[in-house]
């Protein structure tokens, strides 16, 4: 295999490992205490992906760019200095531009600059290699935890509150547009709506434990599966082995 095959799948090692085969959130289990407060609704959890991923995709870079120059002893403090520059960035930008989102996410905004994912990926990844393989590496983690929060958010909003608001967070285009999905946006003469068949408990703590439980469950069912998959691959070629062993052995009789 050539040099440049070689690199190339690096590369893409590099990006697609924290989309789905370790996912930060679905499979490596960390950055819980965002994933659980701030997924009450689909804009808020899509709103802190961005802005993660802003912030591991910039650190990673920065990171990755002074690792020879940065001294051991005092690594981990530079890595959270490098951080908290973007997490503050970060911070100005979304209270600037976008206020519901800054006033929504609250101190989990701040708490990027322990973040566990940005701090590792940090130490374990940006500190030992290139520039390239570390900016797909922040991109390949942060597009991975945002479709998993987002997904998070999405299914808390529908079934707590059994309507999808877009536009709300990311009010660039006038009033925000309510889907009506469990819950009717139209009211009877009684002032209710005509129909409600939301669950307010996945707006509360325990429904994001109930939804993160179950994408868990799901997660380790699809992997399981692939794992059976590969298992009975192998052992179906280890037995066409074995039986044209038998047939050679059989014809040279």
């Amino acid at each position: 295999m050539s040099m440049d095959k070689i690199k190339r799948s690096q590369h893409k090692e590099s990006f697609l490992n924290g989309i789905l085969r370790e996912n930060p959130l679905l499979v490596q289990i960390l950055g819980l205490c965002p994933a659980l407060a701030v997924t009450k609704s689909l804009e808020t959890a899509f709103g802190m992906g961005l802005l993660f991923t802003f912030v591991l995709v910039s650190s990673n870079v920065i990171v990755s760019l002074l690792r020879k120059l940065i001294p051991e002893e005092i690594r981990t403090p530079c890595y959270i200095v490098v951080i908290a520059t973007f997490v503050t960035i970060v911070k100005m930008f979304a209270e600037a531009f976008l206020p519901e989102l800054y006033s929504s996410l609250g101190v989990f905004l701040s708490l990027l600059v322990v973040n566990c994912i940005v701090l590792g990926r940090s130490e374990a990844f940006a500190g030992q290699n290139g520039v390239f393989d570390s900016f797909l590496d922040g991109c390949g983690n942060g597009i991975g935890y945002t479709w998993a929060i987002s997904l998070m958010g999405l299914i808390r909003e529908i079934f707590g509150k059994g309507t999808l608001t877009i536009g709300k967070v990311f009010n660039f285009f006038g009033d925000p547009l309510v889907l009506p999905i469990l819950k009717s946006t139209t009211l009877d003469t009684n002032g209710d709506p005509l129909y409600d068949f939301s669950i307010s408990i996945f707006q509360n703590p325990a429904g994001a434990f109930i939804v993160l439980g179950l994408m868990l469950a799901v997660m380790a069912a699809i992997t399981n599966h692939k794992k059976a998959v590969e298992k009975a691959k192998e052992r179906a070629a280890k037995e066409a082995a074995k039986a044209e062993a038998t047939l050679v052995a059989g014809g040279a009789k």
